[in-house]
């Protein structure tokens, strides 16, 4: 829907009678750069990279642990009876489940925790963006992932500029 609309809007600008004879500015911004770019989002990337290795880690424990239960299993199987062998494999199914559990929420809690990071920083970019469209007097932009845009010169792409204007307004701590 969102790469129909860059062409849509475009035309019916153009077609608006009141608008026939003026001259539409249009620019577009990659957000996902500026968002690569920006000293925020460095420093977020960087938090969402210790929170993984950190998690990670976890994980790789628990499943070192749960590895060690599985061969001291398989080593004491023969000697065991029917009953406590069905007991063990039961306590080692619940743990897997366990730790397949932990793993769901860990990778839930950091989709969560990077999706608010970014939220964050996109909410502040539009505002820098409406302001540097204002300034420079342009009826649209468009971000370049979203639009559909295939090619446009690159005096309109404003990406260079929200970064320098981010990282002037909002300093990393």
């Amino acid at each position: 829907m969102r790469r129909l609309a860059f062409p849509v809007i475009v035309l019916a600008a153009l077609a608006l009678p009141g608008l026939a004879g003026a001259q539409l500015k249009i620019g577009y911004v990659d957000l996902q750069r500026a968002l690569n770019e920006v000293q925020e989002g460095k420093a977020a990337k960087e938090r969402l990279k210790a929170r993984l290795e950190k998690s990670q880690s976890q994980l790789d424990k628990e499943q070192e642990a749960l590895r060690a239960k599985k061969e001291e299993l398989d080593k004491k199987r023969l000697a065991m009876d029917e009953a406590t062998l069905r007991q063990r494999m039961e306590e080692l199914d619940k743990e897997l489940v366990r730790v397949s559990n932990l793993y769901a929420q860990l990778q839930r809690e950091l989709a969560e925790e990077e999706r608010k990071a970014t939220q964050e920083i996109f909410g502040r970019m539009r505002k820098i963006i409406a302001q540097i469209a204002e300034k420079e007097g342009f009826d649209f932009v468009f971000e370049v992932n979203e639009s559909g845009l295939l090619h446009a010169p690159s005096a309109l792409d404003i990406t260079n500029e929200l970064v320098r204007r981010y990282d002037a307004t909002y300093k990393v701590k």
